[in-house]
């Protein structure tokens, strides 16, 4: 007995390593990506010290970081290929740096696309170390340090090649490049036989595929936003270039501290509508206020606040989502990608529209149509992800609740829906994530008892799925009077 704890504290420390290790380098390199690939600002800072327009090379980089993503799923199916991919691709990412020193070349096109691509290869196989080293219960907060992490290092290197020199910005990045490949060299490889059995579920492939989709769609949608916020809003703040150098990804890192430090108990299912109407409200702002200061603080923190609401909503689902597929790369890749696309899309739609008229209003109605269509898919996709993740921290609280106050919340439930001993005891069960075979070996009765017993609790409440159980569960603790 002391063995075997000896060998699960082991495993445990041996995960924290591993999932400390991999938020670092992981972040390090975003830090690059973001700064400089990814439509950042020493990019831009470096074509526009030459005097050349850059949105060609832009829209090839998102379009080859999409194809990346998209991709790598098909090549990388290991632990060591994925961190011979990180280490192969790090040294890439340093001869391409290098060729931003000299002038501007074909040189600059070509690493700008081939890097991309790699880059977005290195962030699906990412989901390798974030299955193996962080338990599916606590990947939500492995994704909302990465993103914080990376995002403060991208705001250094901006205000860096900004308000320094594109160059010295550029040099800063390099270094991170370093650092990411430093730490990747410790990046473990061993077959994780925890995480392998974790893929076998008993959901079919068929779920999962029509849950991803149904995900890509929705992810899709209401990212074409964040296009058209990098061609429609952020050039018309261009000319408060020293605030916007810093604060502009602030709003969206606090909004992830926010979220990660939110207790299990509240349901955050509620603040992704909260998150839309901020979208909405951030458009009509940016319509009706002028291009003072204030204005940009208003517009900027509600829709990089919302921002940041929906990315950890999306990564932690797709995190989830990773012990359902043996490689992992693939549900990561395939998600991600869908991001991307929706920057694309709104990214060519705005800059469409801006080369006409920057003042137009189509953007912003464009923007609050794309709001109006996420509200109409919020709610099956909700009940889609209820299905499959039960226990999700924007879906359910109800399985990280102590024994005492899952008691209580099924016995104010219970007695609100008349249920008799045995069905509370079923209720309970089924509110844990339990199936109808483990619910029957935990009470010595047969499947099909359990399944009459659900249909007598969903009978009794009128609701068809337990989503709908959840939702009555927490209802009645919201609405549970104060001691």
């Amino acid at each position: 007995m002391a063995n075997d704890r000896g060998q699960r504290s082991a495993l445990y420390i041996k995960k924290m390593n591993e999932r400390s290790l991999s938020i670092v380098f992981h972040s390090l390199f975003s830090s690059w990506m973001l700064a400089f690939l990814f439509e950042g600002q020493i990019l831009y800072s470096l074509t526009n010290a030459f005097k050349i327009d850059p949105v060609g090379m832009v829209f090839c980089g998102v379009a080859a970081i999409f194809a990346g993503l998209l991709l790598c799923g098909l090549f990388i199916k290991t632990k060591r290929a994925a961190k011979r991919l990180f280490l192969c691709s790090y040294l890439f990412f340093i001869l391409v740096s290098v060729a931003f020193f000299f002038p501007p070349s074909i040189f600059w096109t070509a690493g700008i696309i081939a890097g991309s691509f790699l880059a977005g290869g290195c962030v699906a196989a990412w989901a390798f170390y974030l299955k193996s080293g962080t338990p599916k219960n606590e990947r939500i907060k492995t994704v909302a340090d990465l993103l914080i992490l990376s995002n403060v290092l991208m705001i250094l290197l901006n205000m860096t090649a900004i308000h320094i020199s594109p160059h010295v910005g550029l040099a800063f990045s390099m270094i991170m490049l370093l650092g990411a490949f430093a730490f990747a060299l410790k990046l473990p490889v061993d077959h994780d036989a925890a995480s392998s059995a974790a893929s076998e579920q008993k959901e079919s492939p068929m779920s999962i595929a029509k849950l991803l989709v149904f995900l890509c769609l929705f992810i899709v949608i209401i990212t074409i936003n964040s296009g058209l916020m990098y061609q429609v809003i952020n050039p018309a703040f261009a000319h408060l270039e020293v605030l916007t150098s810093w604060y502009w990804a602030i709003p969206y890192i606090a909004a992830l501290f926010v979220m990660r430090n939110l207790p299990r108990r509240i349901n955050r299912a509620y603040i992704l509508y909260v998150a839309i109407a901020m979208i909405g409200i951030s458009f009509i702002g940016f319509v009706s206020l002028d291009r003072s200061t204030v204005s940009y603080l208003v517009v900027n923190t509600l829709m990089l606040g919302a921002f940041g609401v929906y990315d950890l909503f999306w990564w932690s689902i797709l995190g989830e989502m990773l012990d359902f597929h043996k490689n992992p790369a693939k549900i990561l890749g395939i998600g991600l990608s869908a991001n991307v696309l929706g920057v694309l899309l709104g990214g060519l739609i705005g800059n469409a529209v801006t080369s006409v008229n920057i003042h137009s209003l189509n953007p912003t109605l464009l923007a609050l149509a794309v709001v109006c269509v996420t509200l109409t898919l919020l709610p099956p996709l909700h009940k889609q992800l209820s299905f499959l993740l039960k226990d999700h921290a924007y879906l359910s609280v109800f399985s990280e609740m102590s024994a005492q106050e899952q008691t209580n919340q099924v016995d104010s439930a219970a007695r609100f829906g008349n249920l008799s001993e045995r069905e509370s005891q079923v209720a309970s069960l089924l509110l844990q994530g339990k199936t109808y075979r483990t619910i029957a070996g935990e009470l010595f009765i047969s499947e099909n008892t359990v399944k009459y017993y659900v249909k007598n609790i969903y009978s009794k409440f009128g609701i068809k799925s337990r989503a709908e159980l959840i939702d009555i569960v927490l209802k009645k603790e919201d609405t549970a009077p104060l001691q």
